[in-house]
C-alpha cells in the first residue's frame, strides 16, 4: 500500500494517481518477489521541502528529484512494518522531465520505482551496484510499459 501525501501547493490532478503508484509498488514486489503488503509513504513536496531534507540528512545543501528514506535493513523485510518514505521534488522533477522530453508522470513512475529500490536496500554508489540497480530499473520500467531509464548505458 501506498501513502499519498501532498505539500500545499502541490497541484494534486497532475501528479499521477494513487492506483497507478500502487501498479508501480506492486510491478516492484513482483519482480522481487514480496508480499503486496509492503507499506510505503509516498510524498509529493516543494523543492524547498527536498532541499532541506538533503541538507539535513544527507549534507547535501541542493535540491534533488526523489530522496529515499528506508525503516528497515534488508535483505529480509517486515511486511508488518513500512518500508520507508520517498520524497519527490516536484518543480524539480517537472524540470527534469521537459529537459529529458518525457511526460512527466511517467518521470515521476521511474524514479517512484527508483526510491523503492533504494528503500529495498539497492544503490548505486558503486559502479558495481549501480549496474544492478539500473538493471533493474530497466527491467521494471520496460514490464511498465515505460521509457528506458538508461538510454546512454549499453549495459542495461
Amino acid at each position: 500500500m501506498i501513502d499519498l501525501i501532498y505539500d500545499e501547493g502541490v497541484e494534486v490532478d497532475r501528479c499521477p494517481s494513487s492506483e497507478r503508484m500502487t501498479s508501480m509498488l506492486r510491478l516492484v514486489c513482483d519482480e522481487l518477489a514480496l508480499s503486496h503488503d509492503v507499506e510505503v509513504c509516498l510524498r509529493f513536496a516543494s523543492d524547498e521541502a527536498v532541499l532541506a531534507l538533503n541538507t539535513q540528512w544527507r549534507d547535501k545543501p541542493s535540491c534533488t528529484d526523489v530522496l529515499s528514506f528506508p525503516q528497515q535493513d534488508g535483505p529480509d523485510f517486515n511486511v508488518d512494518e513500512p518500508l520507508g518514505d520517498i520524497v519527490l521534488a516536484v518543480g524539480f522533477v517537472e524540470q527534469e522531465a521537459l529537459r529529458l522530453a518525457l511526460p512527466f508522470q511517467d518521470h515521476v513512475c521511474h524514479l517512484v520505482i527508483h526510491g523503492l529500490l533504494h528503500l529495498l536496500a539497492y544503490d548505486h554508489e558503486e559502479d558495481d551496484e549501480a549496474q544492478v540497480m539500473q538493471a533493474l530499473e530497466t527491467l521494471l520500467m520496460a514490464k511498465a510499459g515505460l521509457h528506458c531509464p538508461y538510454p546512454e548505458s549499453t549495459d542495461a
